[in-house]
């Protein structure tokens, strides 16, 4: 007869002595403590609710009118020797006039503090954009030179035999000017994710300056993305050479922007 206790006692032996009975509560401290906690989920973008921009087609006496009344508006200060006489204010005699002889569209300048400017151009504020370039220019350069009261921007480019088809605006690259003092290339791309977002979070401002936040994944957590919106004349003087001038609010003595954009060869 052997011991009854003897499997007992083998059972006991094949557990370890120093573990101690295992509960839930030990399980989900173990398991929480060897797992990093998840970074917040950013909050999730403004769905796009822009529409797109209307065809509008003009009819050629329309047309002819006002590249006639706007053929001497249309030449950009191209070298600092370039001087043109200037009324108080900094305004070009018929720089701008009651009677306008432009479409108003809208126009937005934005960028981050350190990064570069980009220009978009739009209907109005609800149409997805029809133009953006981006700027050959810091947007803390261009702020300063905002400051300054005047603003004349030059884009340039070159008559060539395969974009013969292409109209001014669909040029892929122009040489910048600003203020006459050559500072690099403009160049036109696609509306990105980014600007449709910015665009979108703007689209109840029809005019004004201010700052958005910055995309933290891209520009770092304490960046910031400025903007610049206000209505613009844009004045088309022939096949190559059409100018954006920023419309100022009535009494408002503002800085004066200027934007060509200019075809030669």
């Amino acid at each position: 007869m052997g011991d009854p206790k003897t499997p007992r006692s083998s059972v006991d032996d094949s557990l370890p002595s120093s573990t101690p009975p295992l509960s839930p509560c030990t399980t989900i401290s173990s398991s929480s403590s060897s797992t990093p906690p998840k970074p917040p989920v950013p909050p999730a973008r403004q769905p796009v609710s822009l529409l797109q921009p209307s065809l509008k087609k003009r009819s050629k006496s329309t047309k002819v009118f006002r590249v006639f009344r706007s053929v001497f508006r249309s030449f950009p200060i191209i070298t600092p020797a370039c001087k043109l006489p200037s009324l108080p204010g900094g305004r070009l005699p018929g720089d701008r006039s009651s009677n306008s002889s432009g479409t108003r569209i809208t126009g937005t300048l934005f960028g981050y503090r350190k990064g570069r400017v980009s220009l978009s151009i739009q209907e109005n504020p609800r149409c997805l954009p029809t133009l953006v370039v981006e700027l050959a220019m810091q947007t803390n350069v261009l702020q300063k030179e905002m400051s300054s009261g005047m603003l004349r921007i030059a884009l340039e480019c070159e008559k060539k035999p395969e974009n013969g088809k292409l109209t001014l605006l669909e040029e892929p690259m122009w040489t910048m000017y600003c203020n006459g003092k050559k500072t690099g290339y403009g160049t036109k791309r696609e509306a990105t994710e980014e600007d449709l977002n910015v665009m979108e979070l703007l689209r109840p401002v029809s005019m004004g300056a201010g700052v958005l936040p910055g995309n933290a994944e891209m520009e770092g957590p304490d960046n910031e993305l400025a903007y610049i919106r206000a209505h613009f004349e844009h004045v088309i003087g022939s096949r190559d050479s059409e100018t954006l001038y920023m419309l100022s609010p009535e009494g408002n003595n503002g800085p004066e922007l200027t934007i060509f954009f200019v075809r030669i060869g």
